[in-house]
Formats: structure tokens, sequence, C-alpha cells
């Protein structure tokens, strides 16, 4: 999903330039809201965690692969404030250190890869925590499902944003296509990756979740 430099005309490069400095800004000072004294070190354990995992690629298909993008799991253990500046601290010292991702396209990949994924399965998971039961392995579950599914949600948003300003002309319809179809795929290990990490976390450290994150998992 890293998105490089010249892969989106200089509008749409520039717009989300413009609404990624906003919602990180915003974000951190919404974030003081979401952490408590005790969980605020998880943040930096959660930038180190998802850094580190980003780098591991698994199969999806003939000449694909995929990694976590952990805007969810962040989400749902933080609060997605948090996970917005978690995420944009992980792409940002990508993009410097290791050119993943084009510098004039970090606004980019915040919007496809903290902002939407973040918001969506943060979304997700609290509209499932009103249909099933407050145990443990349920909430693990939501977590799955709810990063499941915003992996093929910031897909559908790179491929209306491109159909709208990318280098090359495509047609919607056959991007939205294949971009959604792969990275649903690219979710299920996503889904997984996060609801097992949800899962130890519960069963070791529940303490370490902030108060409005256990209120959301009830």
């Amino acid at each position: 999903m890293h998105v490089p430099d010249g892969f989106f005309e200089a509008p749409v490069t520039v717009g989300a330039a413009v609404t990624s400095v906003a919602v990180v800004s915003y974000a951190a000072r919404r974030s003081r809201d979401e952490l408590s004294d005790a969980a605020a070190p998880m943040a930096g354990l959660m930038s180190a965690f998802v850094f580190a995992v980003q780098m591991l690629n698994f199969p999806v298909a003939a000449g694909t692969s995929g990694h976590l993008m952990g805007a969810t799991l962040a989400a749902v253990l933080l609060g997605p404030w948090t996970a917005t500046l978690c995420i944009s601290v992980v792409l940002a010292m990508q993009a410097l250190l290791f050119a993943d991702g084009g510098l004039t396209a970090l606004g980019i990949n915040i919007v496809l890869m903290a902002i939407v994924p973040g918001f969506v399965g943060a979304a997700v998971f609290s509209l499932l925590g009103r249909c099933g039961r407050a145990t443990n392995r349920g909430r693990a579950a939501r977590a799955g499902v709810a990063a499941l599914v915003s992996v093929p949600a910031s897909a559908a948003v790179f491929a209306f944003l491109f159909a709208w300003g990318g280098a090359v002309e495509l047609s919607l319809a056959p991007l939205l296509s294949a971009m959604v179809s792969v990275h649903v795929l690219i979710g299920i290990g996503e889904g997984v990756i996060t609801a097992t990490t949800v899962a130890a976390v519960l069963a070791a450290r529940p303490d370490l979740m902030r108060a409005g994150a256990r209120r959301a998992l009830a």
C-alpha cells in the first residue's frame, strides 16, 4: 500500500498532504484524552511493533504480497486518534530511513494507511461490539474482523483517488475491482495478526488498555 513519489498528480498529493497535517495535528491534541498515564508507554511500543512487523511480508497470490498496516490494531488498543499518530510516525520513519513510500507521497500514505484504516476499523469494531458478548475471545474476533474490513476500505479510497488524479489514466471500475479483491486477501492476514495480538494483550495485561478502549470493548 506504500505509495511512491510521482504516483499521483500534484492536486491529489497536495490535498492529501494538507489533510494529513490537519488530522495529525488534531490527533496530537485528542490523543491526550485517549491515553491514561499507564497506557501512554504503550503508544511507543505500538509504533515500534508496527514498524518491525511491517518489514515482514506474507504471500497473497502469484507475484503479490502483503504486510500488516496496524492502524486498526492501534485504534483498538489505544484509540483512533492515538493510532493516527503512531502509524504516521512509522510511515514518516520508513520514508526517511528506508525510502519505503515517497516523501512527497507521505501525506497520501498517512491518509491511506493511518487515517482511513484506523477510523474505519474503530467504527467497525464499535459497531460489532453492540452485537456480541463482552468476552476476551469475542473482543479479539471483533478486532480481527474490523482489521480485515479496514484494508479493502483503504484500497477502495486509493482507487477513487487514483481514478481522479493518478499519474496515468485508468478507469475506476477495473481498478477498484483489482485493488479491493487483492486487499481482501491481505486483509485476512491483517485480521489474523490483529486478533492474535489483541487476544495476547487481553490475556496478559488488560490493564494496559486505555480507559476509553475498555469501554468500547465491553
